[in-house]
């Protein structure tokens, strides 16, 4: 039996809502077909957004939406986006997948999309290729309120009001793919750029910079030693990749060990983000910057058959505790963690929505942020299992992970992961502060490459979860071999 003890008593933190963030990039079919198919289309859609997708994202309370990128973002210029479809410049989206980009999905496109989805935006600015100029325009024609050129500009457009544009990234990964910068020379060009990401009127934008890949922790030193005091934030990037760089593994067709090493490396994002967090508060004692995860979740090699440079790959009960790791993960640093963004939103590496034509369907990673929602701007509290270590050798893992919150009706939400493949556990939990009355759960399980597809729909779903009990300190809980559960105490 293990023993799981938490502490409503000890409020710790507030979750952020934007930790339940999404990434949507101009690749393969996460705009095109996946989000956006144009007013004309015969798929039901309002002002060209699919409404099956919008209504989706809408019941996991989507908070806030990355756009346009991704490796994309630095040699996108948003000026071939706005304006009348049939004048906008085409060009070649070189990065993935050699296809022509129509620019039909804008600017205004996607803050339509973002108030359909009553989400925040999130703009990635072009720093590897663009200018200083073209970043000031651009934040220019979305929030200047009175007489300029961008806002004569969007006016003509057919928008007079500026939109409201909270978060705003200065380039995308520029150590790679965003122009192979060293940090030193980054931090310098971000202190350019952002002075010209400019607040206009009560429109205040969070700044956020170009954090590192992964472990590279010298960058965060440097960068936040140079240009910390002009930042909001600083992003991190980390995929779950469990083959090689050329040979990242199938996502439906995998072994046990292939499991246990995928749930290693997605439990690596807990040093990122201590050691990274560190880092910055080193440099920032008063707890004023924050780190943005902006990429996260599983990359395989593509499904067979589809475009390599598109990244479309299946979804399984792997990927679900790959996604409520890293959920937990958030929750338990959302002292330091303000967002996270998961990649990505529709039909590109971990993304919780597939589509097919006229056809859409919910993958096991969606689910699991439907049942984890709950956590959204409510308070960490304390919490801590006991755990025994499985998995093989090389790959050992604690059999469960879990977080707990209060929201603001008092009530109580715990979420559990097992990961093991063939044990379930008993849990004996007690609640410090709170007498259980009421229980509700869900839970999402199966056999570990178990999944959805758009002849079996909902092969993966949650139901209801009724392993649980009141007793004396708390509650009894049961919890089966892969799977995610979410429970209310109230």
């Amino acid at each position: 039996m293990a023993k799981y003890v938490i502490n409503t008593l000890n409020r710790k933190s507030k979750i952020n809502r934007e930790i339940y963030g999404h990434f949507s990039e101009h690749l393969g079919r996460c705009i095109y077909e996946g989000i956006y198919v144009g007013e004309d289309s015969s798929i039901p859609n309002t002002n060209g957004m699919r409404n099956d997708v919008v209504e989706a994202l809408k019941k996991i309370k989507i908070p806030v939406l990355r756009w346009p990128g991704g490796c994309f973002a630095d040699e996108y210029h948003w000026m071939d986006g706005i304006g009348p479809k049939e004048q906008r410049k085409k060009m070649i989206n070189t990065h993935w997948g050699g296809v022509v980009e129509d620019n039909s999905f804008g600017t205004d496109e996607f803050m339509e999309l973002c108030r359909q989805l009553d989400c925040e935006p999130y703009v990635n600015g072009n720093l590897g290729s663009g200018t200083v100029k073209e970043m000031q325009d651009w934040i220019e024609y979305m929030t200047f309120d009175g007489i300029s050129p961008m806002a004569e500009l969007r006016a003509k457009n057919g928008r007079k009001e500026p939109y409201k544009l909270k978060y705003f990234c200065v380039g995308n990964e520029n150590w790679g793919c965003g122009g192979n910068m060293r940090p030193e020379f980054y931090a310098d060009m971000y202190r350019r750029y952002q002075t010209y990401v400019r607040n206009y009127g009560d429109n205040k934008i969070y700044k956020i910079a170009c954090g590192p890949n992964s472990d590279d922790y010298n960058w965060t030193e440097t960068l936040v030693k140079i240009a910390g005091r002009f930042m909001d934030a600083l992003s991190l990037h980390y995929y779950t990749v469990p083959g090689i760089w050329k040979s990242k593994g199938s996502a439906t067709n995998f072994t046990e060990e292939e499991w246990y090493i995928t749930l290693f490396k997605t439990l690596k994002m807990d040093e990122l983000v201590t050691r990274h967090g560190a880092i910055i508060r080193r440099y920032d004692p008063d707890n004023r910057i924050g780190l943005i995860v902006d990429e996260w979740g599983t990359w395989y090699d593509v499904e067979p058959g589809t475009n390599p440079g598109f990244l479309y790959q299946q979804n399984t009960m792997r990927d679900a505790l790959v996604a409520g790791i890293n959920l937990n993960i958030f929750n338990k640093h959302s002292d330091i963690v303000v967002m996270a963004n998961i990649a990505q939103t529709v039909n590109v590496l971990q993304a919780v929505i597939l589509t097919e034509g006229e056809k859409m369907l919910l993958t096991p990673t969606y689910h699991v942020f439907d049942m984890y929602k709950e956590h959204q701007d409510a308070e960490l509290v304390e919490s801590f299992i006991e755990t025994k270590t499985i998995g093989t050798d090389k790959n050992a893992v604690p059999n469960l992970h879990e977080s707990a919150s209060v929201d603001a009706d008092g009530k109580l939400h715990i979420t559990l992961c097992n990961l093991s493949l063939d044990e379930s556990y008993r849990i004996e939990t007690e609640i410090i502060g709170k007498k259980p009355e009421n229980l509700s759960g869900r839970i999402l399980t199966g056999k570990m490459n178990a999944h959805n597809t758009f002849d079996s729909p909902e092969n993966v779903k949650p139901v209801a979860f009724d392993k649980m009990s009141i007793a004396q300190n708390g509650l009894d809980i049961e919890i089966p071999p892969v799977s995610v559960v979410s429970i209310t105490v109230e």
